[in-house]
């Protein structure tokens, strides 16, 4: 049985109608936590039993603390598992420490009670499969390593019908693309590009990719057939960042159909 990952926002910022990076996996998963999970309806913020996150900054996890604020009590009263929040260590601790902390947000991870908290936060490990099946769904997770300007994580998700790869922030990462040519397949690859190529040396500082980073990344990848999409454009240069990857040597050589601009709203199917 296939997956549908929809895509609630994807930007590098806000304005307008943009929204920042969140995918919602078969209506009950969230893959990072950015603004775009305001729009969803209360009945579909209830069916969301789990956030996998890719690392800790804040326009991809501020919509965790009003998820669970919005939600929360009427999770409890369906006697509903708390909302499991899966990250790596060093994105949990962050969580804790900057706001679940009582003076940013209540400590919903102990609240209403120690014993039927409202979130769970759950620590994985780069490598490791989580299996994320469901009745007649097969479905497995799996956290890559990245490089960004913080401890962050990508995610390769697996179903019935074939394998998508969403990066997370990262720079240019060998380890990354690594673990993607150890894939069976790789039909789908989400990968940001937040910087023109005017702005390489900040796009490295930060640990992002720009066009001409992007292209020497998709180069070392083994897999012909995936279909790339750009993700956490900047909002004042979108436009721009995708023409110059449509212009770069990587789009010329491997075709342009297979490198598209991510949109919020778009339902990818694997």
């Amino acid at each position: 049985m296939s997956s549908i990952l929809r895509v609630l926002g994807c930007s590098g910022g806000i304005g307008a109608d943009l929204r920042t990076t969140s995918f919602l996996l078969d209506s009950d998963i969230l893959i990072d936590a950015g603004t775009g999970v305001g729009d969803l309806t209360l009945d579909e913020l209830k069916n969301i039993n789990s956030v996998f996150l890719t690392h800790s900054h804040l326009d991809h996890i501020c919509s965790i603390p009003f998820m669970a604020d919005a939600v929360g009590a009427a999770r409890l009263a369906c006697k509903s598992p708390p909302l499991k929040v899966y990250g790596i260590q060093e994105t949990l601790d962050a969580l804790k420490r900057h706001l679940f902390n009582d003076v940013i947000w209540p400590d919903f991870t102990k609240l209403p009670s120690v014993q039927d908290p409202f979130i769970s936060l759950c620590p994985i490990e780069i490598g490791k499969i989580i299996d994320i099946s469901k009745t007649n769904q097969r479905r497995f997770i799996a956290a890559l390593p990245v490089d960004h300007s913080i401890p962050a994580v990508a995610y390769a998700i697996e179903s019935d019908s074939g394998v998508l790869v969403f990066s997370g922030d990262t720079g240019r990462s060998s380890e990354f693309i690594k673990s993607l040519n150890h894939l069976p397949r790789l039909d789908h690859l989400i990968i940001e590009t937040s910087f023109d190529d005017s702005e390489e040396t900040l796009a490295k500082i930060s640990g992002h990719l720009c066009p001409a980073l992007l292209a020497k990344e998709l180069e070392q990848l083994n897999h012909t057939a995936t279909q790339v999409w750009i993700t956490h454009l900047k909002p004042d240069g979108g436009q721009s960042i995708f023409d110059e990857i449509t212009r770069s040597e990587i789009a010329g050589s491997s075709g342009k159909s297979k490198i598209k601009d991510l949109k919020r709203g778009l339902e990818i199917s694997f």
